[in-house]
Order: C-alpha cells, then structure tokens, then sequence
C-alpha cells in the first residue's frame, strides 16, 4: 500500500483541532502533525443560540490556514465535524454553508451519539488497556462543552449510555451568571453536577458496581499527559489529591504545571468537579486517560472504511447489547424478539439481490426486531407509536439521528398503515434516501414479524427462496399456525408493493 494522508479537522466547542495522519503497510497510522485553536463557539450557541459573526469570521479565517495546511502536506482525504456548538446553533446550515463558500471546506455536522461513538472507538483502539477496563464495572466518562455522556460497561458489555447536557462550558456560563452573588464556586459546581447525576444514580447505578473510569476529555487528559504515570492510569485517591492541589492554585501556575494555555485553564475547573463528583456516586477506584480526541475516532473510522486497519473489539456488538438491555427495561418478550431478529435477518441475507441493502441496513433491522414491543410498556393499544417515540427519544451510541428515525419508523409501521413520502415529509425531516430504507426494511420486518405473529414461539426453521416472481416461505413449526397464516397475507402486501414479489407462505410440520 503506498503512503496515503488524511486529515481529521474537528469544530469543537472551544477549540478547532486538525490532526494529519499518514497511513502506510510500514508504518501502518501514524499522527503526523496537531494544530490546535482556542475558539469558544459554544459561548455563542449555549448563550445567544446563534454564532456571532465575529467568531464566524476567526472560524473561517482558521479554516482557511488548515486548509493550506492540508495542501502543503499533499492530503489524499480528510473529514471535518461539528459537534455541540454547531449542532445546536439554530442556524446551522447557514453556518456549514458560510464555511464551505469561504474556505472550501465541507463540514459535517454529528450527532450526540456518532460523536461520542467515535470518542468511544479511538479509546477502544488502544487495545489491552481497554479491554481490561471494561471487563469489570466500567463507566466511560465523556466530557465535552455541552455535555457530559457516561457509559456503562459489565462484563465486556455496554449496558447503556446517557447523555446529560452539563459540560464544561456550559457549567461555565452558569457560573458566570451567578458569580456576582456568590463566591463559593466549588460549592455551586457541587450543586449544578449533583442534580444531573443523582437521577442517574437513581436510575442506573442501582445494584451496579462500578470499579474503572475511563476519562476522555481534552483538558484533564492533558493534565495527565504531565503526571508521572507511564500508562495514564491512577488511582481515585490519587486524583482526589490533584483536584485538591489545583484548588489552591492560581490560574496562571496551573498553565505553566500542566502546560495548558493560561486563558483556557478555567475550563479545568468545571472538568475537575465533573469527574470528583462522577467517582463519589460511582464509588470507582481506578481512571484511565488514553489521551484520545474526535480526530483520532475519525482517522480510525476513514481507516476502516477504506480497509486500512482491523478492530479488534466489535461496535457492532455494543449496539446491540444496548438495544437488548433497552427491550429488557420497557419489558420486551425477549424470546420472541429474538426469533424475529433471526428470521428477519435470514430473510434479508435470502433477499439481498432484489432489495440492495448493506451490513449497517441489517444491523438497523436487527435494533427493531429488538425492540419491536417496547412502546407496549406504555400503551397496549398505541403501542406501535409509544414505540415510536420511545426509540425516537432514546439515544443509541453508535447511530445518527436519521439512522435511528429509520430505526423508529419500522416499529411505527409494522402495526400502523403505512405512509408515502409526501405524508411523511410533512411531519418529519426524514430524507428520501432513508424513507426508501424504511419502506424496504418494513417490507421485511412485516413478513418477519407475521411469521412470528404468536406470543407463544412455535417457529423451529424457516427456509427462503425465490422463484418465478414469488418468496416462497416455508415454515418448520411441531405447532399449527393458524394464527400467523390469518396474519400473515395482511403483512404481505407492503413486500409485494415494494419489491413485485408475491411472499407465499408454505408451513410443514415436525
């Protein structure tokens, strides 16, 4: 493989980052350069809602020097992102527009749960370290600007993760507007950060021992980055006594011990307080810091996608963990979600030449066959829509936005009638791209779904084919299916519409 250059260009809340990478069979990916701008866009969006177009103009202008950059290094690729600061500014299209026209660069904008999976991914790429953390009790603790993400880990397993919106600027802003009434900041942190987590405590930490940490973040990872500890790992007590010493400092000597700049050394006080009282609720006596950022996730995922490197660790898995442990609390019939996830996967393998579909299509199925009746905890009779909304206000590591509409949309349509595009447009930002993968994917789920139609889990095998403009379905069962057979040609008609096949359902007895 020759030498291929990619660079990764992260719009964060406070800083504008790029990294250059430089891949090679030699070498394999190896960081080459890191250019680093203090630029609080989050101010801006979490105060005014709206960039101003003071910052707009020094972005750009930034912009434009990575983008000299990037030609003098000769770069093959390269990604750029926006998270909080551009995700939640009410003009954001205005805003990636801006950029693209004034400095050639196209941004993206990422959702909570892509940002954070990427973070996540980086971490999970420095290999045995990694591993061993998450083998025990295990919380990941992501802070950002906006908001802090914590994910939970048991046994190798990612239980849940949930995003709550205190990050550092933002605990910053809140202190800025109550620091003429009070002088005892450490106290308001205090009381800010235990309000968020106690509820989570509540509702997740019950029953749960949490032993490890592992902390990603951009200032207290470089704070470690200065401490003697070779693989960026110590003990709770251990930082308890640098949130300590760093209390008693001034701003100035914590830039010049931690080597971070002077103007954004108050941005480690909030971090410090998040991740004190993160180890109090958690009772967690070990934190890892593996000094990873968004550019790092991002190198990994180009690489990825362009075969340039193996993960060792499965993402895949971690996805659907987190959907089987969101069916389990909203009480799913876990044995009969699992038959319509591996009927509906093998009909998706049986039909792929006619639908067209890729890996992340079927992985999208799988997460709604799993949670296919979790809207039923709410409503028995509106269970499809509770369904809807549940999925719709969940968030999934791993999955865009849209990725999770289509998610919600199989669920909402496998009882309700189905809706075109126009219809659906109408109430939802869904694009054309991803309604014809709802609309493919419900096809599929129906007929799954209505094979499995009983609570009571009579299905052994199911055989596909495809012959002369028919699926022909044939059912192993000991039990008879009179139920699925009344159900089942209701289902149907949505596969024959959008595919021109005609689903037959044949059922042999064993």
């Amino acid at each position: 493989m020759a030498v291929r250059t990619f660079a990764a260009i992260d719009v964060g809340s406070y800083e504008l980052g790029m990294k250059i990478f430089e891949f090679s069979d030699k070498n394999g990916m190896k960081e080459i350069d890191t250019i680093r701008h203090s630029i609080e866009l989050g101010t801006d969006t979490y105060q005014d809602g709206i960039i101003s177009s003071r910052r707009m103009d020094e972005l750009c202008e930034v912009l434009s020097d990575f983008s000299s950059i990037m030609k003098s290094y000769r770069v093959d690729d390269y990604r750029a992102y926006g998270t909080s600061a551009i995700r939640e500014t009410k003009n954001t299209l205005i805003v990636t527009e801006q950029i693209k026209l004034r400095t050639g660069i196209k941004v993206d904008v990422l959702s909570n749960s892509e940002q954070r999976f990427l973070h996540y991914k980086a971490a999970a790429l420095k290999g045995s370290r990694f591993e061993e953390f998450i083998r025990e009790g295990c919380a990941i603790v992501d802070i950002g600007g906006g908001s802090i993400q914590i994910s939970l880990f048991d046994n190798d397993t990612l239980v849940t993760t949930q995003n709550i919106r205190l990050g550092v600027l933002r605990a910053m802003d809140m202190l800025a507007a109550l620091q003429p009434k009070t002088r005892d900041i450490e106290g308001i942190l205090r009381e800010l950060i235990d309000n968020q987590l106690q509820v989570f405590k509540k509702l997740y930490l019950k029953g749960r021992t949490i032993k490890n940490i592992i902390l990603i973040d951009d200032y207290i990872s470089t704070m470690l980055y200065h401490m003697d500890s070779k693989d960026r790992s110590f003990s709770a007590e251990k930082f308890r006594q640098i949130a300590s010493q760093i209390g008693t400092m001034t701003m100035g000597d914590i830039a010049k011990a931690f080597g971070i700049n002077e103007e954004t050394a108050p941005l480690l006080l909030p971090a410090i307080a998040l991740v004190s009282r993160v180890l109090k609720i958690t009772k967690a006596e070990n934190i890892w810091s593996p000094g990873v950022s968004l550019c790092d996730g991002m190198a990994y995922e180009y690489a990825e996608k362009e075969k340039l490197v193996k993960y060792r660790h499965d993402f895949e898995n971690d996805i659907i963990a987190c959907a089987k442990v969101m069916s389990k609390r909203y009480q799913g019939n876990e044995e009969r979600n699992a038959l319509i996830e591996r009927v509906a996967t093998d009909l998706f393998d049986a039909t792929r030449k006619i639908h067209g579909m890729g890996k992340r299509d079927k992985l999208l199925l799988r997460i709604a066959a799993l949670l296919n009746d979790c809207g039923r905890y709410v409503s028995i009779e509106a269970g499809a829509e509770c369904g809807y909304d549940i999925i719709m206000a969940t968030e999934m590591i791993g999955l865009s936005h849209s990725e999770r509409e289509v998610v919600a949309n199989i669920v909402r349509f496998n009882k309700m009638v189905f809706k075109y595009y126009d219809e659906l447009a109408m109430t939802s930002l869904i694009d054309k791209a991803s309604y014809l993968k709802v609309a493919k994917l419900s096809a599929l789920f129906r007929i799954a779904d209505g094979i499995c139609r009983s609570y009571r889990t009579k299905v052994n095998d199911v055989r596909f084919s495809i012959k002369g403009g028919e699926l022909i379905i044939n059912v192993y069962t000991v039990d008879d299916i009179d139920l699925e057979q009344g159900f089942f040609f209701r289902k149907a008609s949505l596969f024959e519409e959008v595919f021109s096949i005609k689903p037959v359902l044949r059922y042999k007895r064993r």
